[in-house]
C-alpha cells in the first residue's frame, strides 16, 4: 500500500505539506491540494485509522452508510443509531449509496476522509466484500447494519429463516403458484437471503420455486412494469395468486399497480411484505408482512461500534469519548448479532380465488406444513 512519501513524490512537493493538505487543507494553496489530492487519489492512499486512534486523536464522529432514506426501515434503523449515541458527545455523518455497488467505496472513503471513529454500514454484498477486508486491515472499526453475513461483525435478522416462515404462510393459506418480487439481486444480499428462504419454504412444501421478478430501485416506471408483468404471465395462462415481496416498500407500489389493472387484494391476488413497517397496519387490509425490529438493530449496530472505538467488550458500551485507546478485541464483536423476528398476519393474505387454475407447481403443503406465529 501506498504511504504518505509515495503521495509526496507523486505530487512534488514535501512529506508535510502533504500532511498539511490532507488534515488542514485550508492552509495549502488550491493548486497544491488538488495535485496532492489526486496524488492520493491515484494511489488510493489514506492516512491510516488505527494510527490516529492509537494516538488518541478522536473526532468524535460516527459514519454512517445506508442505501436510502427513502424506505422508512431505513429510517427506522438511524432513529435506533441516534438513540445509541445519544448523551455521548458524539455526531453522525450520513451518507446515501441509492443500493449501487460502486458507489460504497467513494461513500466509505468520504467518511474516512472526515476523520470518522468508526463506520455503520449497508452494503450490497458484506459476505464477500473487499472493502470490509480493507477496513479490517486498517484497524478501522465497524459494524453493519441489516447485511446477513455470519462472518462479518453485522447485525439483522436471519433473512433466509424470516422468509420461509412468511412464504410458508402464504402456502397454508393454500396457494401454490407464489412469486417472489425484489429488486435487483445482486445489489442486495438481503434480498438473495431472502430468496433462498422462498426457496426453501417452496421446495419443503414439495412446491417448484419460480424465478424472482426484479425490479430496478434506481428508475422510474416500477407500477407500469408490475402491470406489464402481470399482463404477460395472464397471457400465458401462468398469474400467480400470490406475491412475496423483498420489502415493505415495493409490496404498498406492488399493491397499487394490482389496483390499476383491475385487481383486488386479497380476493384476486395476496401480498406479502418484508419490514414490518408501521404504515402497514395504517392500510385497509392492513399489510401481511415479516417484522424485523429496525430501531433495536440500530441501535444494537451503535452500541456495539461505541464499544470497540473505546476498546471494551460488552458491546453495548456508555460511548464515553477516551474510554479506551483502539478498537475493541472481543471476538463477539465481530460476528453476527442475529435478533429475532415475527410475522405479522394482515389482510392481505386470503386463500386463493375458487377460479384460479393453479396445478404445475407440486402437492399442497397443507396447513400443518409450518408452524407461523402471530
Amino acid at each position: 500500500m501506498a504511504d504518505i512519501r509515495d503521495v509526496a513524490q507523486r505530487a512534488g512537493c514535501s512529506i508535510a505539506t502533504v500532511s498539511r493538505a490532507l488534515n488542514s487543507p485550508h492552509l495549502v494553496r488550491p493548486e497544491t491540494l488538488a495535485r496532492v489530492q489526486a496524488a492520493a487519489l491515484e494511489l488510493k492512499f489514506r492516512p491510516n485509522a488505527l494510527g490516529r486512534q492509537l494516538r488518541g486523536e478522536r473526532t468524535g464522529l460516527i459514519g454512517v452508510m445506508l442505501p436510502t432514506l427513502g424506505n422508512p426501515v431505513f429510517a427506522d434503523c438511524l432513529e435506533g443509531i441516534e438513540a445509541a449515541i445519544e448523551g455521548t458527545g458524539r455526531r453522525l455523518l450520513l451518507v446515501t449509496t441509492q443500493y449501487d455497488p460502486e458507489r460504497e467505496r467513494n461513500a466509505i472513503e468520504t467518511l474516512l476522509q472526515q476523520r470518522v471513529d468508526g463506520l455503520l454500514l449497508t452494503l450490497a454484498d458484506a459476505e464477500h466484500s473487499a472493502l470490509i477486508d480493507d477496513l479490517g486491515a486498517e484497524g478501522v472499526p465497524c459494524q453493519l447494519v441489516y447485511n446477513d453475513a455470519p462472518q462479518r461483525p453485522c447485525v439483522s435478522v436471519d433473512n433466509r429463516a424470516a422468509a420461509a416462515q412468511g412464504v410458508a404462510m402464504l402456502i397454508e393459506a393454500g396457494h401454490r403458484d407464489i412469486v417472489m418480487v425484489t429488486g435487483a439481486l445482486h445489489a442486495s444480499d438481503r434480498a438473495k437471503r431472502r430468496y433462498l428462504g422462498y426457496g426453501d419454504a417452496m421446495q419443503a412444501a414439495g412446491l417448484t420455486p419460480l424465478p424472482a421478478f426484479e425490479i430496478d430501485f434506481n428508475s422510474g416506471g416500477r407500477g407500469e412494469r408490475v402491470r406489464e408483468w402481470l399482463a404477460r404471465r395472464e397471457r400465458d395462462g401462468a398469474r400467480p395468486t400470490a406475491l412475496f415481496c423483498s420489502n415493505d416498500l415495493l409490496a404498498l407500489g406492488v399493491m397499487r399497480a394490482l389496483r390499476e389493472a383491475g385487481l383486488r387484494v386479497p380476493d384476486d391476488m395476496s401480498v406479502l411484505g418484508f419490514d414490518g413497517l408501521a404504515v402497514g397496519e395504517l392500510l385497509s387490509p392492513t399489510l401481511a408482512t415479516v417484522v424485523q425490529p429496525s430501531v433495536e438493530i440500530g441501535r444494537h449496530a451503535a452500541q456495539r461500534l461505541l464499544a470497540q472505538i473505546d476498546g471494551r467488550g460488552d458491546g453495548r458500551g456508555d460511548g464515553r469519548p477516551g474510554a479506551g485507546v483502539g478498537a475493541s478485541h472481543d471476538a463477539s464483536l465481530a460476528r453476527a448479532l442475529i435478533l429475532p423476528h415475527e410475522i405479522r398476519r394482515g389482510g392481505t393474505v386470503s386463500p386463493p380465488p375458487p377460479h384460479s387454475t393453479q396445478g404445475a407447481r407440486g402437492p399442497h403443503a397443507g396447513p400443518g406444513a409450518s408452524q407461523v406465529s402471530k
